[in-house]
């Protein structure tokens, strides 16, 4: 399946982009360097995603779609001069594969303009056509693409649909290629399109262009014609799959996800149907955007989360990348000191040149000073470039760029002079700018050591760990709610949440324990206040990340457990028993020294902060009145796990890789470490991570069984 659009392909799109028209822009995000979506807002219907994937496609779309919490500088830009702005005009440039979006507000018109050829580029004009931001900076051999210069579209190509028979004779008979080549390349069409028109022409494709004759040209340009025809007014688009299998896979699908699945059956998609290929295998849809959202759209939406993953593998915490990270410095440095060494041997050089030719430049200084006295410096100006041994002047800077003579007493060098100072006084400038780049050679210097310094730290300290087989911590920036409190998962996958002082206490009893959880404690003075969650927790991922090994269970946080279940009593005893021993774990019962302990529960409505007449409750203290269920023998166990987890701010999944029970062993020392302020031990860095677990024993074996049938 091509992931290019072609020029059809955008014509068709920018017509359905039309139907846009009237939306406003409301918020704008880059989850991913290659992609932008614009979030457009109409009255009376739901949001709908611009997705603009660069260099390849624009769609609209209206998935789910995980976002990072702290838009790029690009979707600031956006936000900045888009947000509440109205869409007024979609365009195509030609028939070339740039889109141009207009939007209006109260300070006038911004323009859009997404090109989709090449690497391709999203561009933010103002009314004047100024490039006020890029996406990337580009330059190329007739345009530049960068802040503030005037924009320039690519250079124009032919646009069939203003192709008449004389155009179409002329780019036959000018052309020494066969006709696929020619319709592909010079007229515009592409591979696929060229074929279709020779499908439709009935002409084969590798005859030579300019050997057809009259009857043969017509029937093409009848082709192109009804091609174009059915670009401008038909609608819906096409889709073929690659065999019966998948064509009753897709006609079977009746949701999101099984679309998605069957998706992977679908060869081509295109605005119209294009007559080389098996029309048993089409399927129409009601537009070219819905086709590429079926296409492309779980992978494009996945964006963030790949985006995550791409962060921990090319830069993240590996040796390799720390270490290509100070070569790469130490060579700039390098480079650095060259260049300052050679400003200051030139900068010398012209210096000494200026006193050798003292009576040259006097002159020069002499005679302009004399002009500008006369007639001032806008006539100076006008007749400046009358005199062969001054190239400019800058009335500003009160500066001149003239020429030193080379040996044939023609202009040579070239040196900027003063000319409110003396000659000595501007020889004096360029000796200074000479010792002021070695001073920088010097600086750069000490840069350098202090490179290499750290460059032998990080071999050493790579060899240091890698022989004693330790991994670096790094301390994530960003987590979940739970991770403020003590937290353990269960064979179910229920989460439990306790807190880590009397403080935490009270946050968990009156933030987290809703009506349908449960209340656990340890039946021990000063255990932590715990909530076992009915509906928050851990649950297999159904559509896991193509970068988790095979055999390894991947898992997504949710919030619709025990579906059907109103209260948190009617979950298994097993799982209440498994919360009370967590709970003692989590107690002085720890560190005691004994095998076992007791807990109990209740349900929220007993656990109270209101006391009889004449007591008092400290902080994190409480009052359970009622029957409460008792937990006897509880043993002290506790099993760690190994997570990865992708922070995605919307789409909250979890993949878990928990350690086995035999290498989980050590329960007592991790969970003395889960006890520090920090729960998770964190093996890697950013919103990718691998960190360490508490889990109740059972729901090792619960991971074990998910593991096995993933």
């Amino acid at each position: 399946m091509r992931e290019q659009s072609s020029s059809f392909d955008v014509a068709r799109i920018v017509r359905e982009l039309s139907e846009l028209v009237g939306a406003r822009a409301r918020k704008a995000y880059q989850p991913h360097y290659e992609q932008v979506v614009l979030r457009l807002n109409r009255k009376g219907v739901p949001s709908t995603d611009l997705v603009i994937v660069r260099g390849r496609r624009v769609y609209t779309s209206q998935r789910d779609r995980p976002m990072p919490s702290k838009p790029s500088q690009f979707a600031m830009v956006l936000r900045k001069h888009l947000n509440n702005s109205r869409l007024v005009a979609v365009e195509q440039f030609g028939f070339d594969r740039v889109i141009q979006l207009t939007f209006e507000h109260g300070g006038g018109r911004l323009r859009l303009v997404i090109e989709l050829f090449r690497d391709g580029n999203v561009l933010l004009l103002d009314d004047s056509g100024v490039i006020i931001q890029p996406l990337t900076h580009a330059k190329y051999a007739s345009r530049s693409l960068k802040k503030g210069v005037a924009y320039t579209p690519p250079p124009e190509t032919i646009d069939p649909r203003e192709m008449d028979r004389s155009a179409l004779d002329a780019l036959l008979d000018g052309s020494e290629h066969d006709l696929i080549r020619t319709l592909a390349a010079r007229a515009n069409f592409g591979r696929i399109y060229g074929s279709t028109a020779c499908s439709i022409a009935g002409l084969e494709e590798k005859v030579d262009s300019n050997s057809l004759d009259s009857d043969q040209r017509d029937s093409l340009e009848g082709a192109i014609q009804s091609m174009l025809a059915e670009l401008s007014e038909g609608d819906g688009a096409m889709m073929w799959m690659v065999d019966s299998d998948s064509m009753q896979a897709w006609q079977a699908a009746d949701n999101e996800a099984a679309r998605d699945a069957a998706s992977s059956g679908i060869t081509e998609i295109a605005p119209f149907d294009l007559a080389y290929t098996d029309s048993g295998m089409m399927v129409e849809v009601a537009s070219l955007s819905m086709a590429y959202d079926a296409v492309f759209g779980s992978h494009d939406a996945a964006a963030f989360i790949r985006r995550e993953e791409e962060l921990l593998v090319d830069s993240g915490e590996d040796e390799g990348v720390k270490q290509a990270k100070l070569d790469r410095r130490a060579a700039q440095q390098r480079a650095a000191i060259d260049r300052f060494h050679e400003r200051a041997a030139i900068t010398q050089e012209l210096g000494k040149a200026i006193q050798d030719d003292w009576e040259h430049v006097d002159s020069l200084l002499t005679q302009f000073n004399e002009a500008v006295a006369s007639d001032g410096w806008e006539g100076v100006m006008d007749r400046i470039h009358d005199v062969p041994w001054i190239d400019n002047a800058d009335p500003a800077r009160r500066t001149i760029v003239a020429y030193l003579p080379d040996e044939d007493g023609d202009p040579g060098a070239s040196i900027t002079l003063e000319v409110s100072k003396t000659v000595h006084q501007n020889a004096q400038r360029y000796f200074e700018e000479g010792r002021s780049q070695k001073s920088k050679a010097k600086g750069a210097q000490a840069a350098l050591a202090g490179t290499e310094e750290a460059r032998e730290k990080a071999e050493k300290r790579a060899a240091k760990d890698a022989a004693a087989g330790r991994l670096r911590a790094r301390q994530r920036s960003k987590r979940f709610w739970f991770e403020k409190h003590r937290w353990a998962m269960l064979s179910d996958g229920h989460l439990l949440v306790g807190g880590r002082d009397a403080k935490g206490n009270d946050v968990v009893v009156r933030k987290h324990l809703s009506s349908h959880d449960l209340y656990f404690h340890a039946d021990l003075h000063g255990a932590p206040s715990c909530s076992l969650k009915l509906k928050d927790g851990l649950a297999p991922n159904q559509n896991p990340s193509e970068t988790i090994p095979e055999g390894v269970a991947s898992l997504q946080i949710v919030q619709n457990l025990a579906d059907g279940t109103e209260d948190a009593r009617e979950l298994s005893e097993s799982l209440h028993s498994e919360a009370a021993q967590v709970a003692v774990c989590w107690s002085r019962a720890w560190g005691s020294g004994g095998a076992a302990a007791v807990a109990f529960h209740v349900r929220p409505s007993q656990v109270s902060k209101t006391t009889e007449s004449g007591e008092s409750l400290g902080r994190g203290s409480f009052v359970v009145r009622g029957q409460r269920n008792w937990h006897r023998d509880l043993p002290l166990e506790l099993a760690v796990g190994m997570a990865v987890v992708p922070m995605a701010s919307l789409c909250q999944s979890q993949e878990l890789l928990p350690q086995s029970p035999s290498t989980a062993s050590d329960g007592s020392s991790s969970l003395r470490a889960g006890r520090r302020r920090r729960p998770w031990r964190i093996e890697s860095q950013r919103r990718l991570v691998c960190c360490r677990m508490t889990c109740s024993p059972a729901y090792l074996r619960v991971i074990a069984r998910w593991r096995t049938t993933a």
